[in-house]
């Protein structure tokens, strides 16, 4: 078992205080501090505080069966998932994930073209997947996935915008998949000559229809907050398609491949498959790429699923349909708790103080510290009193 020093990411989104809370340093924090990254990516590997420091991407390559177990490292050849901590002061860009043909495609197309994995241009990081799972600590806003066509017929027509009745119709038409695929791809293409002014007309109508007390007064306001942060920005009027969800403390969401997500705001656990890939369809600086976003999104729309997580003694499991990753959130009351499992596994804690125990060996772990336990050493026990989060391989 190893302690790990990781990485943290200053995205201009992030949270001054919540990471560096986390962490036990000092807050607010200078500069944002929007994802820790835990794991063994290329972009940002985490350091093993052995003997000697070592990167857990170089002890996991100089010996893969025993740090991943000879079922992880045949079926993956490296580390499948990536655990992170992501803190959202600000909304974070409209957003999907390619699923694993897509990222192939698209990683050796651009390799091909020589676009440098640098550039700001660039759309594909990895040749990997990244269906991820987020898990709230604290109250958690996002806007995931398209909503029922005929309510967000129902929404939009609410507003009573006459620049919006040729893109309504477009939904009210056909609302069904094809419908939510030709709206949004209509509002992603809107000269911004057009977008402007349209874009005027339906947040001045969202401020009266908040002010009227109206069922999507939510929605209305996330699109107010939006279009504060991104004048003129058509993610701001996308946003008004898709799901917003609240999730509480414990609660979780599951994200596949092509689902369309803003997270907004809040603190929350995240475990994915080892992938940095993002294509963007709004609501940031940086580069949109709307042909290829058009490629990998799913346009399924209909209500969100929120997860509680499944109980299991002191450890609650978030079940996912990939093979890469597994969530657990496991709470210590002074009762020894085993976590025997014969691949890699992350614990993360988030409250309290625990031990680790495996082979005649003890580990003290505070809050915000978190532990490699590699594939040989697979019978730990845990003990004090905290809570943790557990990730391991979905195998």
């Amino acid at each position: 078992m190893d302690v790990m020093s990781n990485r943290i990411r200053p995205y201009a989104w992030g949270s001054r205080t919540a990471i560096a809370e986390l962490l036990g340093a000092p807050s607010p924090a200078p500069h944002p501090q929007a994802e820790l990254w835990m794991g063994a990516h290329p972009g940002d590997p985490s350091a093993l505080l052995r003997s000697e420091q070592i990167t857990l991407l170089a002890a996991i390559e100089a010996d893969p069966v025993g740090e991943l177990g000879s079922r992880v490292a045949e079926r993956f050849g490296q580390l499948p998932f990536l655990l992170k901590v992501l803190a959202a002061a600000e909304p974070l860009s409209l957003q999907a994930h390619p699923s694993i043909a897509q990222a192939r495609l698209g990683y050796d197309a651009e390799e091909k073209a020589q676009v440098p994995l640098s550039s700001s241009h660039r759309n594909y990081r990895d040749r990997n997947h990244k269906p991820e799972l987020i898990c709230a600590l604290t109250e958690f806003h996002a806007l995931c996935g398209f909503r029922d066509p005929a309510v967000t017929v129902e929404l939009l027509a609410e507003l009573g915008v006459p620049q919006l009745d040729h893109y309504l119709s477009l939904l009210s038409g056909q609302p069904d998949s094809d419908g939510v695929r030709a709206l949004f791809s209509s509002i992603l293409t809107i000269p911004s000559s057009l977008m402007e002014p349209m874009l005027g007309a339906v947040l001045s109508a969202c401020v009266a229809r908040v002010q009227q007390g109206s069922t999507f007064a939510d929605e209305y306001r996330t699109a107010l907050e939006l279009g504060e942060r991104y004048p003129g920005d058509p993610g701001v009027l996308a946003s008004l398609l898709l799901n917003r969800v609240v999730l509480a403390p414990g609660q979780a969401l599951f994200l596949s491949a092509g689902n369309l997500h803003a997270y907004l705001s809040g603190v929350g656990v995240e475990l994915m498959a080892n992938s940095d890939n993002v294509l963007r369809g709004g609501l940031t600086p940086k580069h949109v790429d709307v042909p290829e976003l058009m490629k990998v999104l799913d346009f399924s729309a209909g209500p969100v699923e929120i997860l509680g997580g499944e109980s299991a003694g002191a450890e609650v499991v978030y079940p996912t349909p990939v093979p890469e990753f597994r969530l657990s959130r496991i709470t210590v009351d002074g009762a020894p708790v085993p976590v025997r499992h014969d691949g890699p596994q992350m614990v993360l804690v988030v409250d309290g103080a625990v031990t680790l125990a495996s082979g005649g060996s003890t580990l003290d772990v505070p809050k915000g510290q978190s532990v490699w336990v590699p594939a040989r050493d697979h019978d730990v026990v845990l003990g004090g009193h905290g809570t943790v989060y557990r990730a391991t391989d979905g195998l």
